[in-house]
């Protein structure tokens, strides 16, 4: 992926869990990121989770670059394995994904915005993917108007063993509807 924004280029490349895992560390136990659950995290508790992550075949991690630096983190997963495995009926083409934000001393207007949106171009850029699924902690709201605004609609709440999600879905149509592109 490389999308060029009203803010700069975003890139992704994949997540290395050894190189990589004291960069997340701080992000992830970042108060800002308290709907990551990872708090309390140690070091090592984030290299395990992301080695993890690297090793299992349906869930993928990668490093989100903002003019060549670290700015986000993107995760892809099957839901037929992985997250919300018998929690919905998966069609074929369903992706899920997460995304956090960098937490920053410097924060860009539009720059959350611009990055879901180029996290969505890249699960678009697949022609297999035909419907994203999300399952946010049903009190984010702020990620809620996110979703909202790159065209996910809510289905319903669902209780997952860590947290009460709100089961939402973005088809490619609904994706370039709400960009304001005519299909």
């Amino acid at each position: 992926m490389s999308a060029a924004t009203g803010i700069g280029t975003l890139t992704v490349r994949p997540l290395d869990p050894l190189k990589d895992a004291e960069l997340l560390h701080s992000w992830v136990t970042h108060p800002k990121a308290a709907y990551w659950m990872m708090q309390d995290a140690k070091l090592q508790d984030v290299e395990r989770e992301y080695m993890r992550i690297a090793a299992h075949e349906h869930h993928d991690a990668y490093i989100g670059l903002h003019e060549g630096r670290p700015a986000f983190l993107m995760e892809k997963y099957d839901p037929r394995y992985v997250e919300l495995t018998g929690l919905y009926d998966p069609e074929p083409g369903d992706v899920g994904m997460h995304f956090l934000v960098a937490p920053t001393d410097r924060p860009i207007h539009g720059f959350t915005k611009a990055v879901i949106t180029a996290v969505m171009d890249e699960l678009f850029a697949d022609p297999r993917t035909r419907r994203v699924v999300v399952e946010p902690d049903v009190s984010n709201k702020a990620v809620h108007a996110l979703n909202e605004a790159v065209g996910f609609v809510a289905e319903r709440e669902i209780d997952k063993p860590e947290k009460r999600a709100l089961l939402s879905f973005c088809t490619r149509a609904q994706f370039l509807a709400a960009r304001g592109v005519a299909i």
